[in-house]
């Protein structure tokens, strides 16, 4: 699973910075490109916080947290690649590295992050493709557990 995982962090990532590519090549700074009017437009930020702009310039911080993160994700990670009953923490970790590793190459590139996708309908920030990959990872690492704790549980009983 290894490889697998490796090349699914890639290719999400490549995804990433491509998305984010586009819309600094197509919409200007601080535009808006309704996609499905009064539900999702594409909004061309540049972050240099975290969710709602937390933290907002502390890009020294960012960097050892990121760091830490990606160790501790990357043990992790390393763990569970011989644990066959495990594969969907290893599935989260490896969406939760690309998301981690996509915003860290914005971060470390341009001293901020290109956020773009705005929910209309529900005033939340602004967000990107990276951020949706560690979402969907935390996600998955939640249930993973649940998962395994059933499974234990059940064995015990």
């Amino acid at each position: 699973m290894l490889i697998a995982d490796s090349l699914l962090i890639i290719v999400l990532v490549v995804i990433d910075q491509l998305i984010k590519h586009a819309v600094v090549a197509n919409i200007a700074l601080g535009g808006q490109h309704p996609v499905i009017n009064g539900v999702f437009s594409l909004t061309h930020l540049q972050n240099d916080g975290a969710a709602w702009s937390i933290l907002e310039g502390q890009m020294w911080l960012f960097t050892v947290i990121t760091i830490v993160a990606l160790g501790v994700m990357g043990v992790f990670f390393w763990r569970y690649r011989h644990h066959r009953e495990q594969w969907v923490e290893e599935l989260g970790l490896a969406f939760m590295l690309a998301g981690t590793i996509g915003n860290f190459i914005d971060r470390a590139l341009q001293g901020y992050v290109i956020d773009m996708f705005q929910l209309d309908f529900v005033n939340f920030p602004i967000f990107n493709f990276a951020d949706s990959c560690l979402t969907v990872g935390v996600i998955l690492i939640m249930i993973g557990v649940y998962l395994t704790d059933r499974r234990e549980a059940h064995h015990a009983g």
